[in-house]
Parts: structure tokens; sequence; C-alpha cells
């Protein structure tokens, strides 16, 4: 159970609480410094996976808290950035994301029950989906547009990335549960 990868995604799980207190902290940089830990868990969620391949330490305790602690993480981010922006535009994507992962984890349970996991398991679309969401995350998150002078474009690339991966994730719903609609019918 306490191997390195299951120990990365534990020290994933713990950075929630240290990321949304950094965030709320009354400093200039706070936005930025969450923003950071948040980079850091994204990257321990490739990191994790890769040593349980690559070391052979793949364990049905880091198969189930794995997918836990990214969407406990991204749903705390896009909490945040609703709270942030207050704004229509973060709110509907941030709202379909958390939907999505929600419908998404219910569905692959009940494949799971039927011993149909394989029909749900991710796919390319998944992984681009994840990519556009955690860049658009980190960009939103720390509200830089300008930093030492150098115009970042990143809460612009932050909105774009947002709505690029709501778009991906509703695909990506729609190929699951197709994929498992086809198998039941």
């Amino acid at each position: 159970m306490w191997t390195i990868p299951n120990i990365i995604t534990v020290i994933r799980v713990l950075l929630i609480p240290v990321f949304v207190v950094v965030y709320f902290l009354d400093w200039k940089w706070a936005h930025q410094a969450a923003a950071a830990i948040f980079a850091v868990a994204a990257v321990t969620d490739w990191v994790d996976g890769y040593l349980a391949r690559k070391l052979n330490q793949t364990t049905a305790f880091g198969a189930f808290l794995d997918p836990v602690a990214d969407k406990l993480i991204v749903t705390a981010a896009l909490i945040l950035i609703t709270h942030t922006y207050a704004s229509v535009w973060i709110t509907v994507p941030a709202v379909l994301l958390m939907f999505r992962e929600i419908y998404i984890s219910a569905l692959r349970e009940w494949m799971s029950q039927l011993g149909q996991q394989d029909l749900v398991k991710v796919n390319f679309t998944g992984k681009a989906k994840t990519m556009a969401q955690m860049l658009a995350l980190i960009g939103l998150l720390s509200e830089l547009e300008v930093f030492m002078g150098v115009t970042l474009y990143w809460v612009s690339l932050g909105y774009g990335l947002l709505y690029i991966a709501a778009i991906l994730s509703f695909w990506s719903m729609v190929e699951y549960t197709l994929a498992a609609w086809r198998h039941h019918n």
C-alpha cells in the first residue's frame, strides 16, 4: 500500500488545504503562490502514474486514490476561480467541468460493478481535457497578466483553455456514455 506513487498521491491530497489557505492569505503574491502549489500538485499527478507503471507499483489503493485526489484539488481550484472572478463566463464552464467529473466517476463505478470498466477507461480526449484544464486553472488562479514588466496573458490564456477543457470535457463525457450505452443496449 505505501508505495512511492501512493505516497506522492497522499502528498497531493495533503496539499489541498495548503493550496486553499495560501490562496486566501492577505499577501500580495498569495494567488501566484497558490497557483504554484496547484502546478506542483498537477505535476505529481503525472509523476505518480509514471512511477507506478515504471516501478511496477500499481495498487488497488492507488487506482482508487489517484482519481479522487485529482477531482478534489481540481474541484477546489474551480470553486476558488468562481469565487475570485464572480463571472458567468467562468462559472458556467467550471460547473460543467465539475458535473462531468461526478458523472464520469459514477459511470465508471457502475461499469466497474458490471465488470466492464475497460469501456470507460481514460482515453485521449480525457487526457487532453485534463491538460487543458490544469493549464487553465494555473493561469486563472495566478491572475498574472504582467510579471516583471513582461506581458504574459496567463489569465486570457486561462479563459481560453477553460473553454477548451469544457468542450473536451463534454465530448469525452459523450464518448464514455456512448461506449457504455452501446454495450448495454
